[in-house]
């Protein structure tokens, strides 16, 4: 469960799987000890089955070392602490020692016997229930390929009806109905509408730049740090999409002065983490320790930002992974659906266009060169900000994070927030998927960049009802009324920049015509005729209600202090929101389904077998283009873009 486990040095580290883990899954009836291994091109599962009882063998010959027991115990004790930062995870800790030891104030004994284990106790453990012991293997391979899987099948699953007297004598089990104290009968009743109220926060800007926001919390012996620097895909060249999550992935493995398996086992000793992602609009490091381990964590944090190694064999591997990872995604519908949706809202010309993660064409064309131009020229403080949350006050994390003052600026611009495309009229474009059991649907527009109390907030007000909640309009028509989803949504997801409104789900294939139909019927329906009372009041009380559980734990309150500090927000904004869902009327709930809501001039994206759906989606009057999986016309003789540039159109 590391990179210094035999399993990931073995498999993964040598190139021969993509992924590879051990798991034990121990439950109150029974265990189930798990290893599991994706092979990497060129590797047959047979191969890898070797491979992996090899390793359970080097690993029975070193046995358990005191650094490998100091590791777990570590990371054991902050998972435990961490898992009670939040209402739901104090009260299923507290239920499940309840039930299981008859004392919900179980944690400094079960702390405790974590901390007794040794590595006797491990050894014994593996020799009794692993050591050659049986088990199930299970092999997915492509179609077509059977030489690739590990053994032939010797094993038919038998067919088991739950009725059948055998079958329940043989589960050997007897139902005891519980006693009620209370009516089943009656509905709980909602409590009032809380205003959450902003913490006392603190904020501190740098000579160079960036800007610091905290608050303190005492509730769990344990900080969160969150750097976010805007140098994400934004940023990139579009024939190089893809290097800013490279760059994220190669950050996470060595630095100038540790390799990966040091950095992973010193944060490892001390439950801490330090984790490096890039999405569409900045690369974020998150850091998290217990406040006693602070000091340590933070020293390997400032070698992971500012000291990469950039080493040839870690950008090597992080790249295949990458690549496989693409190829993977490129087979499944929903990726598919989402990318090629965005690809037609932003156009050509818009680095948004293309997947965040790159394409095979593009990561290909990525150098390690490449990777260290863009962190030299794109990571700087002028465009970045730090959020400091936990158990720690405003003077002793400016303290521990000094270390930041002497990170230079490199004075970089952010880009204009300039979408070119632009939607004509709705019509339906059509990707086929062979088989498909299942085609996903997405619908929408380029609509509005984030506020916190204009029209974006209160558009998703107005979206609750059709498709923001459970019991929205789409959801209830079409997963509970036909049962043709597990779930159908909509919403507004603007940042900075402007955001699309998306209307989506994964539907039954035979359905794909009539979800379409219910769908425009819903957001027709919505956009003409407007909210009901009933409906009004349950957005009020529902979203006033809910508003109070997402500001719980460290990451939800890094993320609230965040938007603050971006969008230069008053402490007093959630005050200001409140007023604006309590007093919000029918009447402009209406004008903003109104106005936001352009049923005319639309995208309408469909993933799915072509021989299943294609009849009915042409029946729905609207003009159908088909696109191949990277978004490219194929019923277009002349091959037009689909948005021609000015010089296209002259």
């Amino acid at each position: 469960q590391s990179k210094t486990s035999v399993i990931y040095q073995n498999l993964v580290k040598s190139q021969k799987a993509v992924q590879a883990s051990a798991q034990d899954g121990c439950r109150e009836l029974a265990g189930s000890f798990e290893i599991t291994v994706i092979a990497a091109p060129g590797n047959t599962l047979a191969d890898l089955e070797k491979m992996v009882r090899s390793s359970m063998d080097e690993f029975e010959k070193k046995g358990v070392t005191d650094e490998d027991l100091k590791r777990f115990k570590a990371t054991y004790e902050a998972d435990l602490i961490n898992s009670l930062n939040s209402v739901r995870g104090k009260g299923a800790q507290l239920a499940a020692y309840q039930t299981f030891t008859g004392n919900p104030n179980y944690i400094k004994e079960d702390l405790a016997r974590y901390a007794k284990v040794t590595k006797e106790d491990v050894m014994r453990v593996y020799n009794t229930y692993i050591k050659n012991k049986h088990a199930v293997i299970l092999s997915v391979y492509p179609k077509g390929k059977p030489e690739l899987k590990a053994h032939e099948d010797n094993f038919t699953p038998p067919v088991i009806n739950p009725n059948d007297a055998d079958h329940k004598e043989y589960q050997g089990l007897v139902y005891h109905k519980a006693v009620d104290t209370f009516d089943r009968s009656k509905k709980p009743a909602a409590g009032p509408s809380l205003v959450v109220k902003v913490p006392e926060l603190w904020k501190e800007n740098l000579p160079n730049g960036l800007k610091i926001i905290g608050t303190q919390s005492d509730e769990i012996p344990s900080v969160t740090l969150q750097l976010s620097i805007e140098a994400g895909h934004r940023l990139e060249d579009k024939t190089k999409a893809g290097i800013a999550q490279l760059l994220a992935d190669i950050m996470a493995e060595s630095t100038e002065k540790y390799t990966s398996e040091q950095i992973s086992d010193a944060l490892a000793k001390l439950g801490s983490s330090v984790d490096v992602a890039s999405g569409s609009n900045e690369i974020t490091v998150t850091i998290s320790s217990l406040t006693k381990n602070l000091d340590a964590t933070l020293k390997l944090a400032e070698e992971i930002i500012f000291h990469p190694k950039f080493d040839k064999e870690d950008f090597d591997l992080v790249k295949t992974q990458k690549l496989q990872g693409i190829a993977n995604q490129a087979t499944q519908p929903v990726t598919i659906a989402n990318n090629v949706f965005s690809k037609l809202l932003y156009g050509d010309e818009s680095i948004m266009s293309i997947p965040a993660v790159g394409t095979t064409a593009t990561v290909n064309s990525i150098t390690l060169d490449d990777i260290k131009a863009y962190y030299a020229k794109n990571f700087s403080p002028n465009i970045s900000s730090l959020v400091v949350v936990g158990d720690i006050s405003k003077e002793a994390a400016l303290k521990k994070v000094e270390f930041l003052k002497k990170w230079k600026s490199t004075n970089v611009m952010l880009p204009k927030d300039d979408p070119k495309a632009q939607i004509d009229k709705t019509k339906i474009y059509l990707i086929n998927k062979d088989k498909a059991a299942q085609s996903e649907i997405r619908i929408g527009y380029l609509s509005m960049p984030f506020d916190a109390t204009g029209d974006y907030y209160k558009s998703n007000l107005m979206n609750y009802t059709l498709g923001g909640a459970f019991n929205s309009r789409i959801n209830m028509n079409l997963r509970e009324d036909k049962g043709w989803t597990y779930g159908a949504r909509s919403g507004y997801s603007g940042s900075k920049y402007v955001g699309p409104f998306t209307a989506s789900a994964g539907v039954r294939a035979n359905a794909t015509d009539s979800s379409m139909v219910e769908f425009i019927k819903e957001i027709g329906n919505y956009e003409n005729n407007g909210i009901t009372d009933d409906e009004l009041a349950f957005t009020k009380a529902s979203i006033g209600l809910g508003d109070a559980l997402k500001f719980e734990t460290p990451g939800q309150k890094a993320g609230f202090l965040k938007r603050i500090s971006d969008f230069n927000l008053p402490n007093d904004f959630t005050i200001q929101q409140n007023t604006i869902l309590s007093n919000i009327t029918k009447g402009e709930i209406d004008k903003l389904a109104k106005s936001k809501l352009p049923l005319d001039k639309m995208v309408i994206t469909v993933v799915g077998d072509k021989k299943l759906i294609y009849d009915g989606l042409s029946k729905l009057g609207y003009e159908i283009i088909e696109l191949d999986t990277d978004g490219k016309v194929l019923n277009d003789k002349n091959n037009q873009p689909l948005y021609p540039s000015d010089k296209d159109k002259k």
